[in-house]
């Protein structure tokens, strides 16, 4: 992902006021690897079930503010983002409210995501040898792909006006 200044990222919310965007927490930006990453996420220090996420779409950066859902799942999920099945960290639904029009009307959408957004870690280690000659350096590039494509359609999806 390439790197972002604090303007830039507080204008590409697509579904956030500008109150919203001006009142965010931003993480330390000077503490980023931007090569390590897919996509920017993080929580917000001041307000534990907001969560912040934001992607390249189309060489723009393209952000999304997330509210965690309340209640607990029964069972643990798998993270729709990195589909780890391994994951050391929680998964959590959370919502997005759609852009425009669609999401001033109280349309939303939901997915299961690493709870601090843990997702380019998870697919970035090294995976099980399944087989004799099984290409470990090949099935971590197909997930690093895969999670670039799940948070790409996402993202789209919230910037949709429906």
């Amino acid at each position: 992902m390439h790197p972002l200044t604090e303007q830039q990222l507080r204008s590409s919310f697509v579904n956030a006021s500008q109150r919203e965007r001006k009142e965010l927490t931003l993480p330390d930006l000077a503490q980023v690897r931007w090569d390590d990453i897919d996509f920017l996420g993080w929580r917000d220090r001041r307000l534990p079930t907001v969560g912040y996420v934001v992607a390249e779409v189309d060489g723009a950066p393209v952000g999304v503010l997330l509210r965690q859902a309340e209640g607990r799942v029964r069972s643990r999920p798998q993270c729709s983002w990195c589909d780890d099945v391994h994951l050391p960290n929680d998964v959590l639904f959370f919502i997005a409210k759609r852009a425009g029009k669609a999401g001033r009307n109280g349309n939303t959408l939901g997915t299961l995501v690493c709870a601090e957004f843990q997702c380019s870690a998870n697919v970035r280690k090294r995976p099980p040898t399944a087989y004799v000659g099984f290409d470990v350096e090949a099935a971590r590039q197909a997930r690093i792909e895969a999670l670039r494509e799940h948070v790409d359609a996402f993202v789209r999806k919230v910037m949709v006006d429906e």
